[in-house]
């Protein structure tokens, strides 16, 4: 028999947001949106795939009936062949914030991209805009170096923010070479000494994680299910609206089905590859949130469900708010 739902509780005073946080797969979503009507939250998605209009099926994006339930933002913001970056993404988060706490409501983020979550609770260290020119030449370097030759020119020259970048972002990549040119300092250096003067990161995040064979077996069946949602049909789409060579037809699943569409893989391989990059980029979601000061981690049982851990969230804001210094500072 279906309980009852429980009634919501009172918006903490003084909480700019709460943050769910952790890697792809681990249920994130799904803890959201049974969290969201006992906190009279509204969703803020801080991944840097969801903001591109038309990428949908590949990135997980919330359904238009999950959306209808609760109101979302950070999604659909751009164009796929729009500049988007976290300097963007904080100016529409603090927006949206903003006009949530005006409607009486609490910002409830949803947070893959670690780097969006930080922009958000700490601000961005100041860097120079982007060079017209020396993008350029970066980018034309970055044809001729490959993925893997270019972070290693970057591994050389800034170790640490080689460490947390993979290969394959190219936009980061070519971003944090651009600002060692245009300064001379290392974007690594300039990031840390943001967070030595910054202060206490704003806001309260949550970290969801799961033992890594549940989590792996959830990131497959996850892949499994976009190919049955469409995936491959949605890749031949956006390729042919133009949008091959843009950044999010570089990301997870959409590089994995353009050789599919093309003839030139099956959609099996595709599948396994796709399967095995994501467990990759988990465990390196994993990594960055791990850095991250105060975060609260909650471990996952295998078949708990997005109500209980919603539970388990609010019992966690009603321990923390007895708590009597800045209870919403990490």
């Amino acid at each position: 028999m279906n309980r009852p739902p429980l009634p919501p509780i009172a918006v903490p005073p003084g909480l700019p947001f709460l943050a769910l946080g952790g890697p792809t797969g681990v249920g994130k979503s799904a803890v959201a949106l049974a969290l969201a009507p006992r906190m009279n939250a509204e969703i803020l998605v801080a991944d840097s795939m969801q903001v591109y209009r038309g990428f949908s099926t590949g990135t997980g994006k919330p359904t238009t009936a999950e959306q209808a339930a609760i109101p979302h933002h950070g999604l659909d913001l751009v164009e796929p062949g729009a500049g988007f970056d976290a300097a963007a993404f904080r100016a529409a988060a603090v927006s949206a914030c903003g006009a949530i706490r005006a409607r009486g409501h609490l910002p409830l983020v949803v947070a893959g991209t670690g780097l969006y979550l930080r922009a958000l609770r700490q601000g961005l260290c100041e860097a120079p805009a982007p060079d017209p020119a020396l993008r350029l030449r970066l980018r034309a370097e970055a044809r001729r170096l490959g993925a893997a030759g270019l972070h290693a020119r970057l591994k050389g020259a800034d170790p640490q923010a080689a460490a947390r970048l993979s290969p394959n972002d190219r936009t980061r990549v070519l971003r944090a070479l651009e600002v060692l040119e245009q300064t001379g300092v290392p974007l690594s250096r300039l990031q840390k000494e943001h967070r030595r003067t910054r202060g206490a990161p704003a806001g309260l995040v949550v970290g969801v994680t799961r033992d890594r064979g549940d989590l792996y077996r959830r990131i497959e069946a996850r892949i499994q299910a976009m190919v049955a949602g469409g995936l491959e049909e949605e890749v031949r789409v956006l390729l042919a609206r133009g949008y091959e060579g843009t950044s999010p037809m570089r990301g997870l699943g959409y590089r994995h089905f353009v050789p599919v569409v093309r003839g030139e893989r099956t959609p099996a391989e595709a599948v396994r590859l796709m399967q095995r990059d994501t467990r990759r980029y988990a465990k390196r979601q994993l990594t960055w949130f791990r850095k991250e000061p105060g975060i609260v981690w909650l471990a996952l049982a295998p078949e708990e469900s997005p109500a209980t851990t919603a539970e388990r969230v609010v019992a966690l804001l009603a321990d923390r708010a007895k708590e009597e210094a800045a209870p919403w500072s990490a």
